[in-house]
This record gives C-alpha cells, structure tokens and sequence, in this order.
C-alpha cells in the first residue's frame, strides 16, 4: 500500500515517438536506464521484463539497425518479435492507420513503426491502445537519440556542459532529434550545415524551450570553425535520407562539410575529449553502390565522412550501433515492462 504513493506505472503504457514528448529528467532516466541493461546484458543476467508479450515490428523503411535491435531486445527481454514489412503492410493504402491501428492493437502488446510520415506514427499511437515506438519518421528519430547520448555518457561519464556538433542536412530526422535532445539534456549542440540546409524555427522553437530549462547554448550555422570549436563530439549523417533523391544537389552543397580530419583538428580539442558518431550506414569508401555510383556521376570515393575518420581512435559508432539495442530494450521495458518508475 505504501508504494501508491508513488506514480508505480510513469512509464506504462506510454508511446516513444519523439524525445520532446517527454522531460528532460525522463530522457535522461532512459539513457541511465540503457546503461544498466548492458550491464545485465554483459554479465549474462537475465531480465525478461516483457515476458510472454507479443511486439509487431512495421517497417516501411527498410534498416539494418534498428529491425536488429527492435528483435534482439524484444526476444531479450522475454517477449516475441514479429517483422511486418512494407509488404505486408497497408497503412494508409488499402486500410486507414486506424483501421490497422486497432487490430495489431489487439493483438499485440506493444507496435514498432518505421516509415515516412510522422503523422501514421502519431495515428498509430491514437487509435492502437498499446504503447507505440518511433523507429524513424521523416521528422523524428528518438530511440537514436537514446543510444547516441548512452555513448556520450559512456565515454565521458556525464552530459551537461558538453558541446556536440552535427554536420550535414540541419533538417533531417537526426538533426532535429539531436538539436532537441541537446537542449533536454544540457548539451550544447551546433548544427553545421550550409544555409539551404538550416534547422527549421520550428524544430529550434522546441529546443529552445527546454534549452532555457537547462542552460544548454544551441548555435546553427554555416562557420566550420566556430562550429568545431571546443566540441566533445562531431556528429554526421548521410548527404541524402532515404526517400530522397536529389543526390547532385546535396554532393554540391555539402561536399565542404564533409568531415575529416582537418575538421578534428580545428576543434583544439584534446584527442581523448573528443569522439565521432554516426547513425549509420556511412558513405565513408566506395564498397557500396551507391558509393561507386557516386564516384562515377561526381568523382568523391568518401561522402559524409572520410575513410581516415571512419576508422580513427575517435570513432564510436560501432559502440553506438551496438547500444541502439540496449537503448531500445530500455524504452521497451519502461513503457510496457510495468516496472516500478517512481515519478521523476
């Protein structure tokens, strides 16, 4: 009886589609959180928190990462995955979201959604009555973020006061996600990227507001120098997202933002201050398709990020693949696992 004094359920039942839905001290519950479940993980403990629950995976976006730790983390976690691809699916074609929405609802316990429109994610979440998680949308990409700052925190032990940059498109899903996630967690985040590219008054509206919560200097801008300056973590995503196709246009724009190692050095950061991320996949050689297909059509073998970066001492982001299933099992576990949450 002594424990209703508490909010025993926070996170129940809750969907995960944008970290700004949350508060800052409740992402940085989940960061923390995603730590602890390595750990366990690590030291073979076990830690079936959804056991005996039923997870509809969505794709509309193909991936690599996160289908693998959407699945990897259910099954850890003691409940059983089931992949809806684009195929099987018929969102908004030949059935509305709410139609859909309502049947996997009652049939599974929790839905992972991975595609274009923020909005079906939103629909999903309204009419599915279980929790519903944001893989990726066009405008969001939260259960990344989670990954992201546990790798921040993994190397450096703490969050506030630390300065991120992101280099690329301004706009895109990452960026967007991390300018916010900055501002919540009391990081300083420059967006570098050239002026066609720069973050929406939107997306800076939002993270503004909890930036004035927790003191964190948000800065977009075209200056390579001031961008890099002082910062702990240089940050890249691909030139073009998936979906897109305006590749000439965006090699044009962002080929003098393409993170190298002079990039590095005018940071002046100590080399054991400062790590590089990156989503993944990387355009960083020409061992894919599209890598040779853009060294024919424009003639650069590395896009985003070079090669020498890629595989440096400062690179993480095969750490940061890897925690993506940690962080997912973490946002599961939470919003569905009926944990004792007190209210943070």
């Amino acid at each position: 009886m002594v424990l209703e004094k508490f909010e025993q359920s926070h996170f129940q039942g809750r969907s995960f589609l944008a970290v700004k839905d949350f508060t800052p001290e409740e992402i940085e519950f989940l960061v923390d959180f995603s730590l602890h479940l390595k750990y366990l993980k690590k030291n073979n403990i076990s830690h079936h928190y959804l056991e005996g629950k039923n997870i509809a995976l969505l794709f509309e976006k193909t991936s690599t990462r996160t289908r693998s730790a959407f699945t990897t983390a259910s099954i850890d976690l003691g409940a059983h995955p089931e992949f809806l691809g684009s195929n099987d699916i018929q969102l908004g074609k030949k059935e509305s979201v709410a139609d859909t929405a309502k049947v996997l609802g009652s049939m599974f316990d929790g839905i992972e959604f991975r595609g274009f429109s923020h909005a079906n994610a939103e629909a999903l979440a309204k009419y599915a009555g279980v929790p519903v998680w944001n893989g990726l949308t066009d405008d969001w990409h939260p259960t990344q973020m989670i990954a992201d700052f546990m790798t921040v925190k993994e190397n450096f032990g703490y969050l506030k006061g630390l300065n991120l940059t992101f280099v690329g498109d301004g706009r895109n899903n990452v960026a967007n996600s991390l300018l916010v996630a900055s501002a919540m967690l009391g990081v300083n985040c420059r967006i570098l990227a050239p002026q066609e590219l720069h973050t929406s008054p939107e997306v800076m509206a939002i993270a503004q507001k909890f930036a004035d919560q927790t003191g964190a200097e948000l800065l977009v801008t075209d200056d390579i120098e001031t961008a890099v300056k002082d910062t702990n973590v240089i940050y890249t995503d691909v030139w073009v997202s998936m979906g897109e196709t305006n590749w000439e246009e965006r090699v044009k724009l962002l080929k003098p933002y393409q993170v190298n190692m002079e990039m590095f050095k005018l940071s002046g950061t100590p080399a054991d201050k400062l790590i590089f991320l990156h989503c993944l996949p990387a355009f960083h050689d020409t061992q894919t398709e599209y890598g040779q297909d853009v060294e024919e059509k424009y003639g650069i073998t590395e896009m985003e990020v070079t090669d020498e970066v890629f595989n440096s001492q400062y690179a993480r982001q095969f750490e940061e693949a890897e925690n993506r299933m940690h962080s997912i099992k973490a946002i599961m576990a939470a919003t569905l696992g009926n944990l004792f949450v007190p209210k943070i």
